[in-house]
């Protein structure tokens, strides 16, 4: 096995590149590099602190948002259509490049 290279744009527009492996969790290697992916419900769709944008190239190299992650979505701060919640990507070696930006703020709606 080996790393699949994944870059996180932070919210000041810096660079982040990660290693990862096929099977791992976005927000984790997100979390683990020491992003701002709070992840408050731990990957359960029930917040939308682990938001981010897609890079519009990836955007369609990703499976289908389920409409639960769709709705999610609405309560994310500064959403976009290539916004997805970094918990719900699972990382393939298809996905070996990814870049996604992390917004400048990843406030949950609801709690506003």
């Amino acid at each position: 096995m080996g790393g699949l290279k994944i870059t996180f744009i932070d919210p000041r527009g810096n660079p982040v590149v990660c290693e990862a492996e096929a099977g791992d969790n976005l927000l984790k290697v997100g979390q683990a590099a020491g992003l701002p992916l709070e992840g408050t419900c731990e990957g359960q769709m029930a917040c939308s602190t682990c938001h981010v944008v897609v890079a519009a190239e990836w955007f369609d190299k990703l499976t289908e948002a389920s409409e639960e992650e769709e709705d999610m979505l609405d309560f994310a701060a500064g959403a976009r259509r290539t916004s997805r919640l970094s918990c719900q990507i699972d990382l393939t070696r298809e996905l070996d490049g990814l870049t996604v930006s992390v917004p400048a703020t990843s406030n949950d709606a609801r709690k506003m």
